[in-house]
């Protein structure tokens, strides 16, 4: 009986994942305080202070290897509020607050139901990037911090047109789940913030930024300051929504005090349709510039 031949390539020693697999008898060396298990395979190890420079590049090369392997190579990023709702229920959240009788809960109520349209356009501007790049030699990705509104809305929009979007959540100290609309193994959580906002810009083309709070300015203004200083390349950064951002921010008084320069201010341009904003992504790119030449208009979602 001849024995079959081992292959050329075989490993020659066995894989990390074989040794933390082959589970050794209980002994005397098996109980909670041992140091006998693989450093690999020792949570409690790996959470030491110590260890944290190789946390930290765990958290880089995670998502960062799932990414190649799914073959994404670019993005676009929405940021914005997890508190924007859709209109029903902005609404119903109104109705529940005029029934309480509390004015202040009211008049927040009818300020966020006031930010519902925004919902609504995030969600059209993900289905169309989705809808609009599928058949590009490098589609384009949604990609979001993974939670509910604004969030929601862009993973929810490529969703719904059978495409795949990408969340980073980042762990809080309240509770928060991943929005149902990630694409399941596109759904990452990260401890650390610099390293999630690392990923977000990593294979990013634009950034389209929503009305939000604290989170979003952040994210934000850290993108603009690595774009103003060089550090990162120039890409689009839409904002949505001139009425809310110029009340927001005076940027003219930034400019008029000689805290920024003017031209600072074409680092960033104002939207308020998916439509709108896919034009000027379209118009940087050159993405619809071949149907264009033949004589059709893009395709239309």
């Amino acid at each position: 009986m001849n024995e079959a031949k081992p292959a050329l390539a075989a490993r020659n020693f066995p894989s990390a994942e074989e040794e933390a697999s082959a589970q050794p008898p209980a002994s005397l060396y098996g109980g909670p305080e041992s140091a006998y298990r693989l450093a690999f395979t020792d949570t409690d190890f790996l959470l030491r202070e110590e260890l944290r420079p190789v946390r930290m590049q765990l958290e880089l090369l995670k998502p960062e290897m799932v990414q190649q392997e799914q073959g994404i190579e670019s993005t676009i990023v929405i940021f914005g509020s997890a508190r924007v709702q859709p209109a029903a229920g902005a609404d119903a959240a109104v109705d529940a607050a005029r029934a309480s009788g509390d004015a202040i809960a009211l008049k927040r109520a009818e300020g966020l139901a006031g930010m519902s349209r925004y919902y609504d356009e995030a969600r059209r501007f993900a289905a169309l990037v989705t809808v609009r790049s599928r058949e590009h030699a490098t589609p384009i990705y949604v990609v979001t911090g993974g939670g509910p509104g604004i969030m929601e809305a862009g993973n929810r929009g490529a969703f719904e047109v059978g495409g795949k979007s990408i969340g980073l959540n980042i762990v809080l100290p309240h509770e928060q789940a991943p929005n149902p609309y990630i694409t399941p193994e596109l759904c990452f959580q990260f401890h650390y913030f610099a390293l999630r906002k690392m990923h977000f810009l990593m294979r990013s083309i634009a950034l389209v930024c929503f009305p939000g709070g604290f989170g979003t300015l952040d994210e934000l203004f850290e993108t603009m300051t690595l774009v103003q200083t060089g550090k990162s390349r120039k890409r689009p950064i839409l904002l949505f929504g001139r009425d809310f951002w110029t009340r927001l921010i005076d940027f003219d008084y930034l400019v008029e005090t000689g805290m920024v320069s003017a031209v600072d201010m074409g680092l960033f341009r104002f939207v308020e349709t998916a439509e709108e904003a896919w034009d000027v992504l379209a118009a940087h790119y050159g993405f619809d510039a071949p149907a264009l030449e033949g004589g059709g208009d893009a395709e239309d979602l």
